[in-house]
C-alpha cells in the first residue's frame, strides 16, 4: 500500500468522528442554538449574564457558539478552532451559571463537554470537508 492509499482509506475511526461531529452538533443546535436564534427577543429576558457583558452581547455570543460553530464542526472546517467557543460556553454553563446542578441535573452539559472535547482532541477525521480542502488551502489544515 502506498502513502496515498493510506491517506485516502476511510477507517472506522473516521466514520465514528463524522458521526460524533454530526450528532453532537445536531443536539446542540436543536436543544440550545436554534431556540435561542428563533426566539431571540424572549431569550434576551431570560439569559444569564455571568460576566456582565449585557444580555444582547451574551446571547449573541451564545448563538455564535451554538449555531455558527456547529455548522463549521459538521462540515469539518476549522473544526478544532470551532470547538473552543462551544467548550467555553459549556464550561461557563456548568461552572458559573449553574454551579448548583447535581451531576444528574447537568448531565446533558457534561455529555456535550465530553463530545466536543473529544472532537477537539481527535480532530474531524478524514470524512470532513476541511480535510479535503486543506490540500488546496493550507490555512484550513487542522492543527
Amino acid at each position: 500500500m502506498s502513502t496515498t492509499d493510506i491517506e485516502t482509506t476511510t477507517t472506522a475511526t473516521d466514520v465514528a468522528l463524522c458521526w460524533l461531529r454530526i450528532t453532537g452538533c445536531l443536539l446542540l443546535l436543536s436543544v440550545h442554538g436554534l431556540p435561542k436564534l428563533l426566539h431571540f427577543d424572549h431569550e434576551l429576558g431570560v439569559i444569564e449574564d455571568p460576566f456582565g457583558l449585557g444580555s444582547w452581547l451574551t446571547l449573541s455570543l451564545a448563538i455564535f457558539a451554538e449555531v455558527l460553530c456547529p455548522v463549521f464542526i459538521v462540515l469539518g472546517v476549522l473544526t478544532r478552532l470551532a470547538t473552543l467557543p462551544v467548550l467555553f460556553l459549556l464550561a461557563v454553563s456548568v461552572i458559573w451559571v449553574h454551579p448548583e446542578w447535581s451531576l444528574a441535573e447537568g448531565q446533558f452539559a457534561w455529555l456535550l463537554l465530553i463530545v466536543f472535547s473529544t472532537i477537539f482532541v481527535a480532530g474531524p477525521g478524514r470524512l470532513a470537508l476541511g480535510t479535503r480542502l486543506a490540500h488546496h488551502w493550507p490555512l484550513l489544515r487542522e492543527l
